[in-house]
């Protein structure tokens, strides 16, 4: 069976793994990635990583997740808030030329959507929508197991997506985007202005609703509705034989997440309501999907 090498590499930390054309990761390096150093440091210490990965001679391909959107075709990042210096640099150009392997780069919700389409919960089947649920919304879609990523790279910004014109302008994005209703963090700041401005974290708010607490359920439920509005859009668009939900919120999805799918129904076309709702498989999505990334493109 086919091996490859599957990196994840963030702002604070990267992490290589040696990883078999079915998920099964064979080993893996940790180590800080000194994005605040810089390129040609960040480079400098992720080949050391991959190099220490015993057999790395053998892969047949290579793959890189990370924060932001990529073109593609060059292997850029072209927005990298984490990475400072890396819009532009040629990180897949760079890797290919020291290991002699072909190489691929996208975006981690990207890269983790593959994992679960390929390998996870969506294997076998043709179209298949990822969603992570946590601080943020991120999405992916995989036709044919490979990511559409877009001509720029933002195909699964669904935390954009206008679900309501009639709430409040928070930030860069659109009033009304559904990051900004149905996130972790969103969640987080209608607690703190309705209930408790004590209340640090998403789980604090679920822990409420399961207790009865009227106002933290009527949060969890008007999440709920949102979020729905947000798959209806997407469906409208692709129409996937699944939606793969993973991210931290989902811990909680025994609170929000049949209720979730009811208000789906009720806002797609009826010959649309048998697509499945599955929640994510994986553990690590982000290092396999990186490691997948050689496999969708054939290699």
């Amino acid at each position: 069976m086919k091996k490859y090498i599957g990196i994840d590499l963030g702002g604070t930390n990267v992490r290589v793994a040696k990883v078999t054309a079915d998920g099964e990761i064979l080993a893996e390096v940790k180590s800080p990635s000194y994005a605040q150093d810089g390129p040609s440091k960040v480079m400098e210490n992720l080949i050391s990583c991959i190099k220490k990965i015993e057999g790395w001679q053998d892969c047949a391909g290579i793959g890189v997740g990370v924060p932001g959107p990529v073109d593609t075709i060059k292997g850029e990042m072209l927005m990298a808030t984490n990475l400072p210096g890396f819009e532009h640099f040629p990180l897949a150009k760079t890797l290919e030329n020291e290991f002699h392997l072909p190489t691929y780069v996208d975006n981690d919700a990207n890269v983790a959507g593959l994992a679960e389409a390929l390998v996870g919960a969506g294997k076998g089947l043709p179209i298949v929508y990822y969603v992570t649920h946590s601080t943020g919304i991120g999405g992916a879609l995989i036709v044919d197991g490979k990511v559409v990523s877009g001509k720029h790279g933002h195909a699964g910004e669904i935390g954009n997506i206008i679900i309501d014109r009639a709430r409040k302008k928070y930030n860069h994005l659109n009033i009304g985007a559904v990051e900004n209703e149905a996130s972790g963090t969103s969640l987080v700041r209608k607690a703190r202005e309705v209930i408790d401005e004590k209340i640090t974290s998403a789980g604090e708010l679920f822990a409420l609703a399961k207790a009865g607490e009227q106002r933290a359920l009527q949060i969890v439920d008007t999440m709920a509705f949102d979020f729905a509005m947000m798959f209806s859009a997407i469906a409208h668009v692709c129409d996937p034989y699944a939606f793969i939900v993973g991210g931290g919120v989902m811990k909680s999805k025994d609170l929000y997440f049949d209720k979730m799918i009811e208000y789906y129904m009720q806002h797609v076309h009826t010959g649309m309501r048998t697509v499945e709702f599955k929640p994510a498989l994986l553990s690590e999505p982000g290092l396999i999907g990186a490691a997948m990334l050689p496999v969708s493109f054939g290699k």
